[in-house]
């Protein structure tokens, strides 16, 4: 496993505000999209701007934001559901933005990724998920693979596909999900 998350989260017995959760997911969920893209760029993939980079972390994001919606979907209220998932959107958002202004100077990032993501959502929503692993199905793993392959540079697009849903996405999958145990939002995971 290439991947490796070191995380802690303090089991006391009091309640966790949704903005403190929501807080440590979107920090974990980028860190383990930087490792992702890391990866990606240690396999040779082309990734030739700073730009370039963020529409793949932008991808990644969207792509467990939608894991997340989708594990949390059996174990809470349609509106805890959806205040989770508004939230943790909105804190990517911010990643995202603070981010691209870094690379590419002043502008809207936000909305244009909040965008993306609402699509990446509707396409997701479309796609096969395993419940019993609770893991994306193989039209899931193809559609986040095209996603991905459409971000980096043309020389990889053929190639990227196999890559990320054989090797990339479980090595991705494994920490988030870890993550999630952690946070209570699924049942502990290997």
């Amino acid at each position: 496993m290439r991947i490796r998350l070191n995380t802690k989260w303090n089991k006391q017995q009091r309640e966790v505000s949704l903005e403190d959760t929501v807080s440590v997911l979107a920090f974990n969920a980028w860190k383990v999209g930087m490792k992702t893209l890391l990866e990606i760029e240690n396999e040779n993939f082309q990734t030739d701007t700073q730009m370039q980079r963020i529409s793949v972390m932008e991808e990644i994001m969207a792509f467990m934001i939608h894991i997340l919606d989708r594990i949390s979907h059996d174990v809470m209220s349609d509106e805890d559901r959806a205040q989770l998932i508004t939230q943790f959107a909105l804190k990517i958002a911010d990643h995202v933005q603070d981010n691209a202004r870094d690379f590419a100077g002043a502008g809207d990032y936000r909305n244009p990724f909040i965008n993306k993501l609402n699509e990446r959502m509707a396409e997701y929503a479309q796609t096969t998920w395993g419940k019993v692993g609770q893991e994306p199905g193989f039209s899931m793993g193809l559609a986040f693979g095209n996603n991905i392959a459409e971000s980096l540079g043309p020389r990889d697009r053929k190639w990227v596909l196999d890559y990320i849903q054989r090797v990339l996405m479980p090595e991705m999958l494994s920490p988030y999900k870890r993550v999630l145990a952690r946070l209570g939002l699924l049942e502990h995971t290997s």
